[in-house]
């Protein structure tokens, strides 16, 4: 079997805390793996918008592919980027990889694929402009309410991995160190997450999890 590399990004915060999008993602990619025989090896998840180029969680991965010799599995190409200069310094880079939703595509086919995923985003972003500029005009306050719940969840979920770093240590000195191996145990476990004390653990929550932990 080849070895492989899975690449997951959401693009905000609240889906990397949800799972939200990140499920299909792993759903894809697994099951492109299972049936053309990689092996997933390691993964690499990172919550950044698709318009930036500056990714350390894809140049981890992309090291890693080198390291290992293998190929990068992503779900979809605009996992990777909206933008047609960052695949094509990608392709120039000569990591291999598979985008599950072409799997088969030329560099030509790539090129193209990520012009238009750039094109959709330049006009999603022209959108939002007007429509913020429309709800301003009708004198709706905008954001105001959104920091305030932004920064009370922020404390709280801060607090919650204070209590939660013990438990993640204790793992981690009994063997369980990737974000895989992690998240089996605290369902095995069955510790509560954050959110609800009935919803189970994911990839996502514990990559959450991890980033609170170690940030300062």
């Amino acid at each position: 079997m080849e070895k492989a590399i899975a690449y997951y990004r959401v693009s905000r915060k609240k889906q990397e805390a949800s799972g939200l999008g990140l499920d299909a993602q792993r759903y894809a990619v697994e099951g492109f793996a299972r049936i053309n025989r990689y092996k997933i090896v390691n993964d690499f998840l990172e919550t950044e918008s698709g318009k930036r180029n500056e990714r350390p969680g894809l140049r981890a991965a992309l090291k890693e592919c080198q390291i290992q010799n293998a190929t990068l599995l992503i779900a979809k190409l605009d996992r990777l980027s909206r933008s047609v200069a960052f695949i094509a310094a990608l392709i120039e880079s000569k990591v291999a990889f598979k985008a599950i939703d072409a799997p088969f595509a030329e560099p030509f086919t790539l090129h193209i694929l990520a012009a238009v995923a750039e094109k959709e985003r330049k006009d999603t972003a022209y959108r939002t402009v007007i429509a913020l500029a429309a709800a301003k005009r009708r004198g709706v306050k905008l954001g105001k309410y959104s920091a305030v719940l932004a920064k009370k969840n922020k404390r709280l979920s801060k607090r919650f991995a204070n209590k939660m770093k013990p438990v993640i240590k204790e793992l981690q000195a009994k063997g369980y160190t990737t974000m895989r191996a992690i998240t089996k145990e605290l369902n095995k476990a069955k510790i509560p997450t954050y959110r609800n004390k009935n919803c189970k653990w994911h990839l996502a929550t514990v990559f959450h999890l991890l980033h609170q932990i170690n940030s300062k």
